[in-house]
């Protein structure tokens, strides 16, 4: 097998905070140039590569025959692989059962946030004729700068037969970071962001931003806010919650509102930032380090994307038996992950063949379990076959985790992707280097 090897590109956004093809090109030219040799060799080494199996129209082929044509096949996928739970059921139930079922051979390699689209375009510039890798687990901004650069196959989603049983007019499906996935990603998971605590130790949370003010300010050192993804989207809650409206930020990026709301956001943060782990003179870039800080004690709190995590975190014996999640009452974000094919995919049957199978209820049925992973199904369940149904109703119950019905109406549409960009980018210079 070849493949172009990732590197890390450091990211510059133009003054008008558009992710653009020229934007992402200007990141890449400097490291390009210091790995042109090994491009050239790996490029080469490409060309005596096998062809694609598939000659068919993918998006008009019988599905059967397409299931056929991706029989024996490698399919490699790039995914997060920050839990060992999600490690696990990909690795002892995804792989295996893709294997039995369609003689599938499944390798799966990690990435790290924002990695997809910079090896799209490095392979892209070194005219790499097919991907490193034929399935990408992305959502957001990874989704919005692969758009750019004209990067995914599709639309194939709805060409799925399990596709059926997916609502698609679900905004928090059908929508990801404002954008339509018209089919050039197919949904995989649906999580709602919650905050962690211990019922012991903090019997009654603070639940809004003046509680949480008072909160911090008379137990110094025990709170912070993640430098990630996790507390990122946090901040995007924020946003939503100072201009006091849950539709506030839908639709495209507005710079007169993020101008306003940031600074009112900032301004807060850093107002009680001496009062931060410590003294918010550093914050944690690593969620599993923030985790641990909260089960040690050190935190009184916590976070994750997904709402079912403090049960998966408790059976793992990471967090301790009294540990409760909750949301803040002005909303937390709900959101979708997603799986896409590059639109140079050596083996794009073999992966709408793996995408179709890990959107079946029973891939879907076991990976809601908080014993497996505990991810939000994607799946409308009240259209699924009536044995299905009766199983998805079975399953092991949340129990410190909070129900879905709970935290529902407190549910909050991801703005567009800008956001989030802008916010990683300003929470550096305006709150970190303060």
């Amino acid at each position: 097998m070849c493949s172009l090897v990732p590197f890390v590109v450091q990211s510059s956004l133009k003054s008008n905070h558009e992710v653009n093809i020229s934007t992402i090109k200007d990141n890449i030219q400097a490291k390009m140039r210091t790995l042109s040799i090994l491009g050239l060799l790996l490029f080469f080494s490409c060309q005596n590569a096998p062809k694609p199996a598939q000659t068919m129209d993918l998006l008009t082929a019988p599905w059967e025959e397409i299931e056929l044509s991706a029989k024996g096949s490698k399919v490699r996928m790039m995914m997060w692989q920050g839990d060992p739970l999600i490690n696990r059921y990909m690795r002892e139930w995804v792989v295996p059962e893709v294997k039995k079922r369609f003689d599938i051979q499944l390798d799966v390699a990690p990435w790290e946030v924002g990695e997809i689209p910079k090896i799209f375009m490095a392979e892209i510039e070194a005219n790499q004729p097919y991907s490193s890798l034929d399935i990408g687990w992305i959502n957001g901004e990874n989704f919005f700068q692969v758009k750019q650069i004209n990067g995914l196959f599709g639309p194939f989603a709805k060409r799925l037969p399990n596709a059926q049983y997916i609502d698609f007019q679900n905004p928090f499906i059908g929508m990801d970071f404002q954008q339509p996935v018209d089919g050039l990603e197919c949904p995989w998971g649906n999580v709602q962001e919650c905050i962690i605590y211990d019922s012991v130790r903090t019997p009654q949370p603070p639940r809004n931003l003046a509680a949480l003010e008072t909160y911090v300010k008379e137990h110094p050192g025990k709170f912070t806010i993640p430098f990630e993804f996790t507390g990122m989207t946090l901040m995007k809650a924020w946003l939503i919650a100072f201009a006091g409206d849950r539709n506030a930020l839908n639709g495209p990026f507005d710079e007169a509102k993020y101008k306003v709301l940031s600074g009112q956001l900032f301004a807060y943060i850093n107002r009680i930032k001496p009062c931060f782990w410590r003294k918010g003179e550093t914050f944690p870039e690593s969620l599993a380090s923030m985790h641990q800080m909260f089960a040690n004690g050190e935190l009184d709190f916590t976070m994750s994307n997904n709402d079912n995590e403090v049960d998966n975190k408790i059976l793992q014996n990471i967090f301790p038996g009294t540990a409760k999640a909750f949301v803040f009452e002005t909303g937390t974000i709900q959101n979708s992950h997603y799986l896409a094919i590059p639109k140079r995919a050596r083996n794009q049957a073999g992966a709408m063949t793996v995408i179709n199978f890990l959107i079946s209820p029973e891939a879907q049925l076991q990976k809601l379990n908080p014993a497996v992973w505990g991810d939000g199904t994607v799946l409308n369940i009240a259209v699924l076959p009536e044995d299905w149904k009766q199983k998805f109703e079975h399953i092991p119950q949340r129990k410190n985790a909070p129900l879905r019905s709970e935290i529902q109406p407190f549910a909050l549409m991801e703005p567009a992707p800008e956001y989030m960009i802008r916010l990683f980018a300003d929470f550096r210079k305006q709150v970190i280097q303060q």
